[in-house]
């Protein structure tokens, strides 16, 4: 497939002004998508295009890396990662529902001595924290090993939502998303340009989330739960109403209302096979013309809105 059509299927205009490996480490602000479907991992032929690991996303910002959720993506991310060792990078959870922690466990660089990790998340309804959950994932009969094996030093952060956590140069917005058990949205600020990563919610049915529009308010990159279509959402024989995600023309009016730059459908159902995702994209950018469907595998740049994957020649380092 030539770049042109490439760009023009993935909701993007042209090849960016500024590649950003022309750009020092320092200067660079990018998201790699190492896990894009929800609920369960769903492997196989039907699903090689968009993939099949359920959600982990990968921010570099300036020289700080950080990743948010921890599904079977994070084990992918950390085979990569065992080239850049050691290490020290700061983990955001959204939630516990195990779709967003069941590639913890298999987080290899968690294992190595001589990394670090700053993990944060917010205390769930009935007080268990972040450290407790991921704990509690790996005793028996669940796991054959538990957390305290992991070698890697992991420090542990109880976020308040709602108050912006500073890192350096960084700002890491939050609010709250409309989800069975709760989870958190976040948007990550840095040098005037931001990401905001929001997933797992619901809308609401007679208005937009104002706390979600709030966080994305001129974001240049929005990462939305689409999981389902409102076709499906609404289905009297099986409606989806009450479990937690949102549809891709949800995610529309959302980047429409909060002005965002560019749209990440994410979150896909498992059922839905790369056929099916290739329509919802096709169907978005008509739209809101500045809409991608999430890829395993995918950059984008903060910077450029560009979709750093596409080039063949760029290499965006680890």
């Amino acid at each position: 497939m030539s770049r042109s059509r490439s760009n023009l299927k993935d909701g993007f205009s042209g090849p960016p002004q500024e590649r950003a490996s022309e750009r020092p480490q320092e200067q660079r602000f990018t998201v790699h998508f190492w896990g894009v479907r929800g609920s369960i991992a769903c492997p196989g032929v039907d699903t090689v295009e968009y993939g099949g690991n359920t959600p982990c996303v990968e921010m570099r910002v300036g020289g700080e890396r950080l990743i948010f959720d921890g599904g079977t993506g994070l084990r992918v991310l950390g085979q990569e990662l065992l080239k850049h060792m050691p290490l020290e990078a700061k983990l955001f959870f959204t939630h516990s529902h195990w779709d967003h922690i069941q590639g913890f466990p298999f987080f290899t660089p968690a294992f190595t001595p001589g990394n670090c990790f700053h993990i944060y998340s917010a205390v769930a309804p009935n007080g268990a924290t972040i450290e407790q959950r991921l704990n509690d994932q790996m005793l028996h009969p669940n796991f054959p090993v538990p957390l305290q094996v992991m070698g890697s030093e992991l420090k542990f952060y109880n976020i308040e939502v709602g108050v912006p956590l500073t890192l350096g140069e960084i700002r890491v917005d939050t609010t709250r998303l409309n989800h069975p058990g709760e989870a958190v949205g976040y948007r990550v600020n840095w040098r005037g340009h931001s990401i905001a990563y929001v997933t797992d919610t619901e809308h609401y049915l007679d208005r937009l989330d104002e706390n979600v529009v709030r966080l994305a308010h001129q974001a240049d990159i929005l990462i939305y739960d689409a999981t389902y279509t409102d076709e499906e959402y609404h289905d009297p024989k099986s409606s989806k109403v009450g479990w937690g995600h949102s549809t891709w023309q949800e995610a529309v009016k959302v980047a429409k209302a909060a002005e965002v730059r560019t749209l990440v459908i994410f979150h896909h159902d498992p059922v839905h096979d790369d056929r099916f995702m290739d329509r919802v994209g096709e169907e978005a950018r008509v739209q809101f013309p500045s809409s991608v469907v999430a890829r395993e595998g995918m950059v984008l740049d903060a910077v450029s809105c560009a979709n750093l994957s596409l080039s063949a020649d760029l290499n965006v380092p680890a």
